[in-house]
């Protein structure tokens, strides 16, 4: 009893409790969301639950979404019956995670997430079963229970702790997030510093809502970001890779960059992209921003994207030039290529878990840039119907835009595609006595210079 007492006597006012206050409750009159706005699941399980006595509501980013006349992608609710309760409530649900309890109530291919209201930790007693810290307050386990006024303030962001009741229409605010949205503000509810070391995945959301939103962060929940940037290296590498999927994959991948390189949680995330961006900016720069205003292009014309060419192009400027140094070791260019591209994908891998659904077309795609220079013979019609020649021919594209020489091959290619038959034979031909030509100027340059080697100018 007294150690606890000393404990909270010593706690910076940064980690001391949130002030409580009323919410804000506005009214139907007061807000633009409408019952019918929202999904008809998400409505069902907020009523079966107040139906069976406990407090439910449709609460986050859906929210926040439909104030903004934005879409939702998907639905959350708050409540404050217990996973195993929620369970007891619908056969058409199962409970999940172990950091994060969560329950997933599955209407067809339609999923309501439901999460049972939660307490901040108790900060003295890391050993609980149910809640954990690592040593830089990172959380590890939140599985303790609260009010709805402790849930609000356990939220990320203000915009994030609305919470809706479809039955009376009226949205309860407790953190402002109302005045945010209308200010067009992210800001961390409570001490942004505590806040991003208890989950430092919180800076990059904060990223990706500034950038999906046009929003502006807040000074004081930007401000820790740069200094606390390094501590995404604790997160699991395969929830950096969802991360950095909603990232670069949610139609602000331009804007999300820039944000990225402005706060330095580029580096985290691309470690060695980071070191080509310092080397060769106006190269590695040039390439990365058009391959993700293509991927925004793409994903607002309703057309299909994949992380494998994202994370290629992504990838790519630290390539070349192990390339090289294989190269110049000896080994063969293809070899080079694969035996670099092996090792780099499995650096990333460190950060990020790309899984190998994605890195097996990306060292495809890559092995294609050292295979479409060879166009002789019958090698061109054999790349033409290569399955991944046009995701190699579009990235050979991507790399002349950004400066590459390659000679003109990518308008060759370009020419070959759109040949008929007997134009596609000239072209070969053409290639073969261009080669046969520069072969002549090569041995008669030899042979020039060989003969001043054996006559040289003497001052005698």
């Amino acid at each position: 009893m007294l150690k606890k007492l000393f404990q909270s006597l010593r706690l910076p006012l940064s980690r001391l409790p949130h002030q409580r206050r009323a919410p804000d409750i506005l009214t139907a009159r007061q807000h633009s969301l409408k019952r019918q706005d929202i999904s008809r699941h998400a409505v069902n399980v907020v009523e079966r639950l107040q139906k069976a006595g406990y407090q439910a509501y449709v609460v986050g980013g859906c929210v926040r979404d439909l104030l903004l006349h934005i879409e939702p992608k998907d639905y959350d609710v708050a409540t404050s019956a217990t996973p195993e309760q929620v369970r007891a409530e619908f056969r058409n649900a199962r409970v999940i995670g172990r950091r994060f309890k969560l329950v997933h109530v599955h209407f067809g291919r339609e999923i309501i997430e439901v999460a049972t209201f939660r307490a901040d930790h108790p900060l003295d007693d890391d050993d609980d079963h149910q809640a954990s810290r690592n040593q830089n307050g990172r959380i590890l386990r939140d599985n303790i229970y609260g009010s709805l006024e402790d849930d609000a303030q356990r939220r990320d962001f203000t915009i994030n702790a609305l919470y809706y009741d479809p039955s009376s229409e009226r949205i309860l605010d407790h953190t402002h997030g109302v005045h945010d949205i209308r200010n067009r503000l992210i800001r961390l509810i409570g001490s942004p510093e505590q806040r991003y070391q208890e989950d430092p995945v919180r800076m990059l959301r904060a990223i990706r809502f500034a950038a999906k939103l046009d929003f502006d962060l807040e000074h004081h929940s930007a401000e820790p970001i740069r200094h606390l940037a390094h501590l995404l290296k604790e997160i699991p590498a395969a929830r950096l890779f969802d991360e950095t999927i909603k990232l670069f994959l949610g139609g602000q991948a331009e804007e999300t960059l820039e944000l990225l390189l402005h706060y330095d949680l580029f580096a985290p995330l691309f470690p060695a992209t980071a070191v080509a961006l310092r080397h060769n900016p106006d190269y590695t720069g040039h390439l990365i921003r058009q391959a993700l205003i293509n991927t925004d292009e793409r994903i607002a014309q309703g057309k299909p994207v994949t992380p494998a060419f994202l994370f290629a192009a992504l990838l790519w400027p630290a390539l070349p030039a192990r390339v090289l140094e294989l190269q110049d070791r000896g080994i063969p260019p293809i070899p080079a290529m694969q035996e670099a591209a092996h090792d780099l994908i499995w650096e990333q891998c460190q950060r990020t878990s790309i899984p190998k659904r994605f890195t097996i077309p990306m060292r495809e795609i890559w092995d294609m840039q050292e295979r479409l220079p060879r166009r002789h013979g019958r090698r061109a019609d054999q790349l033409l119907e290569n399955p991944r020649f046009r995701a190699g021919y579009d990235f050979l594209l991507l790399r002349e835009s950004a400066g590459e020489k390659t000679s003109g091959l990518g308008d060759w290619w370009t020419d070959y595609q759109e040949a008929t038959g007997s134009e596609r034979r000239e072209m070969i031909r053409n290639l073969d006595d261009e080669g046969r030509s520069n072969t002549r100027k090569r041995r008669r340059g030899g042979r020039r210079r060989n003969s001043s080697k054996a006559a040289p100018l003497s001052d005698d």
